[in-house]
């Protein structure tokens, strides 16, 4: 990933480039250009490597390399340690012995298992919402939102730094989009202001995060909230990664927000699961029942997914005390970075981003740290804007003591 001026650069054509011009002939160059050009030019500390690991000890992964070494890992999203948890392994284990390993077609066609319709009756009496649907991933869940919310003929306003998912929503819906600038609800008021001014009767969306993943950043939802319902907005919140760590019981930041339309939700994070859902009022979710491809056309989460996630659900509301210690934590995180000359990371959560700026300084701080242990990886563009590379550190529940010890060890001097 590459600051402006290294985005200049050009890089050593990769291995696929040569595959691709060896073997490009004829009309086959047509297309397969392009795609060369494109990763040739494409500079080095832009380049994204894929990493295969497994489990090794406590909040541990280990390369499947030869040889190599087990690294603490500070990267993952299972913020309260539940993804190998007794509770959840049992529970998806014996969903599979009953039910089969995949739900094996669409829910409207035979995909629909017990175990779904229990979970989503859970999620909805937690979260106090009339109806919840799920999906076997977050990026689905959100397309499926942002298309039963929007259509060519909506305005949509959203967060600057919404996720990726939520742009190709925007854009398969055919809607107009406006960006505001991040968290700034005086900016998105001026716009909301403005689209009424304009247009009176025209449909308006805001979509927005309770928990920014790359920024770790949060925006002010009682505002947000009742800016969207005195402009007559629907509020799509994407609550990915605050549900289980934020808010009243761990429901996310919009609970209780009476001008948040529609959530979505993961599992594949403070859950220790995998899949999607959405939550809403009755209106939406037969809309969704009804009209959503992302739902319809799909098979259905796998049975095992879902009894792990209501084996965490169940958890959460048993243990809410390990989402208040995982924050306590992740201040005390904080203070020490900030004590120790670093940038004190944005937000409360446990996404504690550490600014670096430059690509290759933050793919030497990654290398750094791996060298001590640690596994921590530099989120360059185009996730995060560029010059603003970063090491994404994240807490979770199971770290060990003396994590902290050792990652400001492993820092050095900023």
């Amino acid at each position: 990933m590459g600051t402006r001026s290294a985005g200049r650069l050009r890089a050593h054509p990769s291995a696929a480039t040569g595959l691709v011009q060896a073997h490009a002939t004829g009309s086959d160059l047509s297309w397969r250009a392009p795609l060369a050009e494109a990763l040739d030019q494409l500079p080095a500390d832009r380049r994204r490597q894929p990493r295969s690991w497994e489990p090794a000890g406590t909040a541990g992964l280990q390369s499947t390399a030869p040889g190599s070494q087990p690294l603490l890992d500070l990267a993952s999203n299972d913020y309260l340690g539940l993804a190998s948890h007794p509770a959840l392994l049992k529970a998806a284990g014996q969903a599979m012995q009953r039910e089969g390993v995949g739900a094996g077609a669409s829910r409207l066609v035979s995909g629909g298992r017990g175990g779904h319709d229990q979970l989503e009756a859970a999620l909805a009496a937690w979260l106090g919402r009339e109806r919840v649907l799920l999906f076997p991933s977050g990026f689905q869940a959100n397309l499926a939102a942002v298309l039963a919310l929007a259509d060519r003929h909506t305005l949509v306003l959203a967060d600057r730094l919404i996720h990726h998912s939520l742009l190709v929503g925007i854009r398969a819906s055919g809607a107009r989009l406006q960006r505001f600038a991040h968290n700034q609800l005086s900016d998105l008021e001026c716009r909301l202001q403005q689209a009424r001014a304009d247009q009176p009767q025209r449909r308006l969306l805001v979509i927005s995060e309770s928990l920014f993943s790359m920024e770790g950043t949060s925006p002010e939802m009682a505002g947000l909230s009742a800016l969207c319902e005195h402009y007559g907005a629907a509020l799509l919140l994407d609550e990915a990664h605050a549900l289980g760590v934020l808010g009243p019981g761990g429901r996310g930041l919009g609970h209780g927000c009476s001008g948040v339309s529609l959530i979505s939700g993961t599992f594949g994070k403070a859950f220790g699961s995998g899949g999607a859902f959405l939550a809403g009022d009755a209106l939406v979710g037969e809309w969704l029942l009804q009209h959503s491809g992302p739902y319809r056309y799909t098979t259905a989460l796998a049975p095992p997914l879902a009894a792990a996630a209501a084996a965490a659900l169940t958890h959460m509301q048993q243990q809410p005390e390990r989402a208040s210690q995982l924050l306590e934590r992740a201040e005390r995180w904080r203070d020490r970075l900030e004590a120790a000359g670093w940038p004190r990371p944005p937000g409360c959560g446990p996404i504690l981003p550490l600014l670096v700026g430059d690509n290759s300084r933050a793919l030497a701080l990654q290398q750094q740290l791996e060298q001590a242990g640690l596994l921590s990886v530099a989120i360059r563009p185009p996730t995060v804007p560029a010059g603003t590379a970063r090491l994404r550190l994240v807490l979770r529940h199971d770290l060990p003591s003396g994590s902290l010890e050792r990652l400001l060890k492993a820092l050095g001097t900023p």
